[in-house]
C-alpha cells in the first residue's frame, strides 16, 4: 500500500471535498477510493473500517478516520494548517464552522423539494452575502494576508472554496466586499491551490440533480 492518504467516498461533491481542499492545499498527494454500490459501502462497514457506519473515511497513518470535522482537524494538525497556538486555533475554529453553515446550507439545495428549490437559494445566497461574507470583510481589514496569523490556515482554505461554491450559484456574490475580492486572488494564486483549481484535479463539480439516484441506491 502506498503512503498516500487514502479517501473512501462516493464520486460526487460533498462532505468529502473539504478533506481534498486540505490535503491539496498541504501539497499532499491522495488516492481516492469510490463507492460505485451498495455492496461497497456494505463491505466498508462488514470490515469494521466505518466506526459509526459513514463514510467519508480517509486512511491515514495508519488511522482509518470518520467524522468530517475529525478528519479535517488532524489534517491540519499535521500539515501545519491550525495556527501557532490555541487562540489562532479557536479563532480558525469559529471562522471554519461558521463557513461550514453555509456551505451545507448551499449543498443542501440540490435536496429541495422542486417547489422549494428557488426560495431556498434566494435565502442561502442572501445569507452569503448578507450575514457571512461581512464578516469576512471585516476580519480582512487587519491588513494581513490571511484571516489568521501570519501563514496559511484551514480558515483561509475554507473561506476560499465555500466564495467558489456561492460564485457558482451568484457569479457577483463578492461585488461589495473588495478585500474578499484581493484574498480570493491571491489564495487561488497559492501554487498548490492554483493546481487544484486547474481543469483535470481530483476537484469535483456541483452535486446535480441527475447525481441523486445513484447516491440514493448506496446509501439507501
Amino acid at each position: 500500500m502506498s503512503g498516500k492518504p487514502v479517501l473512501h467516498y462516493v464520486s460526487v461533491r460533498g462532505r468529502m471535498e473539504p478533506v481534498k481542499w486540505l490535503l491539496a492545499a498541504a501539497g499532499v498527494e491522495f488516492e481516492e477510493r469510490f463507492l460505485e454500490t451498495k455492496e461497497d459501502l456494505q463491505k466498508l462497514r462488514a470490515d469494521g473500517c466505518l466506526l459509526f457506519q459513514q463514510v467519508p473515511m480517509v486512511e491515514i497513518d495508519g488511522m482509518k478516520l470518520v467524522q468530517t470535522r475529525a478528519i479535517l482537524n488532524y489534517i491540519a494538525g499535521k500539515y501545519n494548517l491550525y495556527g501557532k497556538d490555541l487562540k489562532e486555533r479557536a479563532l480558525i475554529d469559529m471562522y471554519v464552522e461558521g463557513m461550514a453553515d453555509l456551505y451545507e446550507l448551499i449543498m443542501m439545495n440540490v435536496v429541495q423539494p422542486a417547489d422549494k428549490k428557488e426560495e431556498h437559494l434566494a435565502n442561502a445566497l442572501d445569507k452569503a452575502t448578507n450575514r457571512y461574507f461581512p464578516v469576512f470583510e471585516k476580519i480582512l481589514n487587519h491588513g494581513h494576508d490571511f484571516l489568521v496569523g501570519n501563514k496559511l490556515s484551514r480558515a483561509d482554505v475554507s473561506l476560499l472554496e465555500t466564495i467558489l461554491v456561492v460564485e457558482e450559484r451568484k457569479p457577483d456574490a463578492l461585488a461589495k466586499f473588495p478585500l474578499l475580492q484581493s484574498f480570493k486572488a491571491r489564495i487561488s494564486n497559492t501554487p498548490n491551490i492554483k493546481k487544484f483549481l486547474q481543469p483535470g484535479s481530483q476537484r469535483k463539480p456541483p452535486l446535480q440533480e441527475k447525481d441523486i439516484p445513484s447516491l440514493m441506491a448506496i446509501f439507501h
